[in-house]
């Protein structure tokens, strides 16, 4: 269900009325910024949202957003049409409307006219521990857990049958900058029993938030 979002203010204001997608990683413990009593806590009013704003991380990837989705857009121009409908493009859920998204954009596969979510990321590989995240222990390419959540999310808001995360990954080793693009695709079909899970701890946490009653915190699920 779309939702007709047209300034920063709205936008705000909706979302302490549900979840977000970036949020959601917090619900189950998986959200290296916020536990989920801290999102418990914004959501009941008793504590503000963080202002990240001006962090030099998210002003680059704000203004690197849209030059990573034309890239992927000319890479991917066989395959997908990508429409990006603007920074308040929230969609919620029509079962669930507590359980909303902002879209980074919106994709539709050529072949067979589905539906799918196109988010983007932007992050800096700074210490060892970070390229662990985004990689198996033999080596393969993976996505964080806070960010497959996300993505998860995002079906459930949109209730699409993909969604594809592509992300620039960038270092600088001694003077050489290196900067490096993955694709990550995510079919419903096959992360169900995930999207089951989430949904059921979302809907708990959720009572929580309306019931104004703390969650028990979770340390790590």
């Amino acid at each position: 269900e779309d939702m007709n979002i047209t300034t920063p203010e709205q936008w705000q204001a909706e979302r302490l009325q549900g979840i977000g997608a970036s949020e959601a990683s917090a619900v189950i413990g998986k959200n290296p910024w916020m536990s989920n009593v801290d999102l418990w806590r914004i959501k009941t009013g008793r504590k503000a949202a963080e202002d990240i704003s001006d962090k030099a991380c998210v002003q680059y990837g704000h203004d690197a957003e849209p030059l990573i989705r034309g890239l992927f857009a000319l890479d991917y121009k066989d395959i997908y049409k990508v429409e990006y409908r603007g920074a308040f493009d929230m969609v919620r859920s029509a079962q669930h409307p507590f359980i909303f998204a902002t879209l980074d954009g919106r994709l539709t596969e050529t072949a067979t006219g589905r539906l799918g979510v196109y988010e983007g990321k932007t992050t800096e590989i700074l210490r060892s521990m970070q390229r662990e995240k985004w990689r198996t222990p033999d080596g393969r390419p993976r996505l964080p857990d806070n960010y497959y959540v996300q993505v998860l999310h995002q079906l459930l808001a949109t209730g699409w049958e993909f969604a594809v995360l592509h992300a620039q990954l960038k270092s600088t080793w001694g003077n050489e900058f290196v900067a490096t693009r993955r694709t990550f695709v995510i079919e419903r079909a096959e992360v169900q029993a995930d999207l089951d899970f989430l949904l059921e701890h979302e809907l708990r946490f959720w009572e929580y938030v309306q019931n104004d009653h703390e969650p028990p915190r979770i340390i790590d699920f």
